[in-house]
């Protein structure tokens, strides 16, 4: 049974928006009183936050599509919808979020980094909130957006400040047991660790952790065995120790030969050539070993590398071992530049941005992309004709229909608002400087007018009277 993945597709989906709602005040003596219909509540967010408890990307692994609530829809009375409840999903620290494509959106390290994953959609106006001077009685409202939904990838790269890396069997797991609290799989056979173990190692005032990567053979680089799977775990080290089996079994294998070939792996995944390296030859409590690594041991240290002799079994040679990366690990931390506050980078509109373009496509097609004309066309209701006008009216005022006639567009022409896949096509009718107010001036009711005094009224019947006397008499000419 899978009890450790570190790379999942991940399917995630915002909530929706709510609806607003188009409603009219009624109670006695006031037939009409105005409109009162609440906005939508908005779409819950998806949220990937760090959580040093979770290890493994397991659950995901087994329920991989997640969903947030939507908004509920508002209602009469100026009753807005609840937003929908955001779905928080704790993941590993040194989580990777990469696109389908593998370009990377977030790196998550540190307890409590957050990444918004997938964001909630906008809860719609109700008709109270769309009322104007010039509309007092919205028959309409808006719609709620859909929430964001897409595909990513996690994958977990494990956060350790050492990497032991070496051949299987080599005595990796063992050592991370005698310098840490870790308790790996320990076994005389070939991959015995099939997933990184994690071990935290206290060396005077310093504290580190440990990472064990299972065993790398050649080939790994390019998938053999389980090195592909889990040299991404190395990446974030500060140092790399390579643990050299001075007792191997095999006879066509030997601690220099082994060094070159991990070498030559690291080289080919690339990333790791500037962190420093240590050599731990393991296993010296075997006389055989011994004497090995005392002949090899004058040859490693002319490359210029740090050579331990020491033995996990034994537990001999450790406590120089441990001191010697914690130095390493220090002098690691301390050339790290300093984290300063994020600065806060304002940029900006250009005052010829438009906020949307308007191109001709080969099909003979104006498609308009903007972030405001696709986002009106999500919110808008075109079953109801009064917000049809209103979406035209905010085009209008946009300059959108200005737009179209620099670019060509005549009376007649299909236009397209959105991408491809998901767009609104229309034949255009340019309404010209009038706007879409040619339509009527919308939403206004007269039954909402404010009374007029009676002396204003007698005066405007006098004038109407007035008015039609002179027509007649202009008419009859006797």
């Amino acid at each position: 049974m899978t009890t450790f993945v570190d790379r999942v597709e991940l399917h995630v989906a915002a909530g929706n928006g709510g609806h607003g709602c188009a409603s009219v005040h009624r109670e006695k003596f006031k037939p009409l009183g105005g409109p009162d219909g609440g906005n939508g509540g908005r779409g819950g967010d998806v949220t990937l936050v760090v959580d040093q408890d979770i290890t493994t990307l397991l659950d995901y692994h087994h329920s991989p599509h997640r969903k947030a609530t939507n908004g509920q829809p508002g209602a009469g009375d100026h009753r807005s919808g609840k937003d929908g409840q955001d779905l928080v999903l704790p993941v590993p620290d040194g989580t990777v979020v990469l696109d389908r494509n593998g370009n990377v959106l977030a790196d998550l390290v540190g307890q409590g980094t957050t990444f918004v994953a997938g964001q909630g959609g906008r809860g719609g106006l109700g008709n109270a909130a769309l009322a104007s001077a010039r509309r007092k009685a919205p028959g309409f409202a808006l719609l709620g957006e859909p929430g964001e939904a897409r595909d990513i990838v996690l994958e977990l790269k494990t956060v350790a400040d050492v990497a032991l890396v070496g051949y299987p069997s080599a005595g990796k797991s063992s050592l991370i047991s005698v310098l840490s609290a870790a308790k790996p799989k320990i076994a005389d056979y070939p991959f015995t660790t099939l997933v990184p173990n994690l071990g935290v190692v206290t060396a005077g005032s310093t504290v580190y952790t440990i990472a064990d990567v299972p065993g790398l053979i050649p080939g790994a680089s390019q998938g053999r065995g389980l090195g592909l799977e889990f040299l991404r775990h190395v990446e974030r080290c500060s140092v790399l120790v390579h643990v050299l089996d001075t007792a191997t079994l095999e006879s066509d294998r030997d601690p220099v030969s082994d060094l070159d070939m991990i070498e030559e792996e690291l080289k080919q995944y690339g990333g790791l050539e500037d962190r420093p390296r240590i050599v731990v030859l393991n296993k010296i409590d075997i006389p055989d070993g011994q004497d090995l690594a005392d002949m090899i041991r004058p040859d490693l240290e002319a490359r210029g590398y740090r050579v331990f002799e020491v033995s996990a079994v034994a537990r001999t040679g450790l406590k120089d071992l441990s001191f010697a990366l914690a130095g390493v690990i220090a002098e690691a931390r301390a050339a790290k530049p300093v984290e300063v506050a994020t600065r806060i980078v304002i940029r900006p509109k250009a005052v010829d941005d438009a906020g949307f373009t308007v191109t001709l496509e080969e099909d003979g097609i104006y498609r308009v992309r903007g972030e405001k004309p696709e986002r009106w066309v999500r919110q808008t209701d075109f079953n109801n004709d009064e917000a049809v006008g209103y979406l035209a009216d905010r085009l209008n005022r946009l300059g959108v229909e200005d737009e179209l006639m620099k670019a060509g567009a005549r009376a007649g022409d299909g236009v397209a608002i959105g991408a491809e896949d998901n767009a609104v096509v229309f034949d255009w009718e340019p309404t010209m400087a009038a706007g879409a107010e040619m339509l009527g001036r919308r939403g206004e009711d007269h039954r909402l007018e404010a009374p007029r005094p009676a002396a204003q009224r007698r005066r405007d019947r006098e004038v109407e009277r007035d008015e039609v006397q002179r027509e007649f008499d202009d008419f009859n000419p006797f």
